[in-house]
């Protein structure tokens, strides 16, 4: 099902402006820059109409894994465009755009069932589980970033790069900087200041869902998402007590950050998409 024409037209807008933002000329640094925050500010838009079912003759709102995603989508993109006036990072702004781009388009093509709220407190539940997305989402993208300034010193043969997983390369790696002219050690705290930031809102998404639901499931998406929990609790504490950094801290946040993925976007899209009955 595709959206009403103003819809479809805003969508066509936003994803010709991301496709501008994915060019990677030096010369269209102005252009691509201003087109990724113009793309954004619809993107936006359509959130709005898409999960707040505007213009449909019923109230409610769609939670399919088209919207959720394209949420998480357009939350990363303002953490980058926020950090990105401190620290530009040009690669990062091409995937993303790219990331845009699909999401308007899946949503367009996936909008979900439009359904009623359940509790007074679903928008509540709703906005912190994807905002819970959206910062777990800019961590993995900073430890992508990580790992391959690692990597780059370690093909180099740098001695500090090389101790990284362990706390001793602590100070080393305070003065090693990668391709992106940050110290790694200062990324790598940004990293999981993120990952600190998303376990708070995966926490609260988890207890208020605990508190108003009244019958409790163990479904796909409960199980998924107490295990993504876990392994980011366990990633904190051994991060924590036990040094861990460099390539064992960001497999732990890959792990986890899929885990919570396949938790409502996954789940999602099997009953959408692959369960979905074709229509007659």
């Amino acid at each position: 099902m595709l959206a009403p024409m103003g819809g479809l037209l805003l969508a066509t807008v936003a994803a010709v402006l991301y496709v501008l933002a994915a060019l990677p000329a030096a010369s269209l640094r102005r252009i691509s820059t201003a087109a990724l925050v113009g793309g954004w500010l619809l993107h936006g838009v359509l959130l709005v109409i898409d999960i707040g079912g505007v213009g449909q003759p019923l109230p409610g709102t769609r939670l399919g894994f088209a919207p959720v995603l394209s949420m998480t989508v357009w939350l990363v993109i303002a953490v980058y465009s926020i950090q990105s006036r401190f620290l530009p990072l040009p690669p990062i702004r091409v995937l993303l755009a790219v990331c845009g781009v699909a999401a308007v388009v899946l949503t367009l093509l996936f909008p979900g069932e439009l359904r009623q709220l359940s509790s007074p407190l679903a928008p509540l539940h709703f906005a912190l589980g994807v905002g819970s997305y959206g910062l777990f989402g800019a961590a993995v993208v900073h430890a992508t970033l990580l790992d391959r300034a690692e990597r780059s010193l370690r093909s180099g043969g740098s001695a500090a790069a090389g101790s990284a997983g362990g706390a001793g390369g602590a100070g080393a790696l305070g003065s090693q900087r990668g391709a992106l002219g940050m110290p790694l050690l200062q990324l790598e705290k940004l990293t999981f200041r993120f990952v600190q930031a998303g376990f708070l809102a995966l926490s609260a998404t988890l207890l208020l869902g605990v508190a108003t639901s009244t019958v409790w499931h163990w479904d796909h998406k409960t199980v998924f998402s107490f295990l993504a929990w876990g392994v980011i609790a366990g990633l904190l504490a051994g991060r924590h007590f036990r040094g861990w950094r460099g390539r064992r801290a960001t497999r732990w946040l890959y792990v986890g950050a899929a885990l919570l993925l396949l938790a409502y976007v996954g789940s999602r899209f099997v009953i959408e998409v692959m369960m979905a009955t074709p229509a007659a």
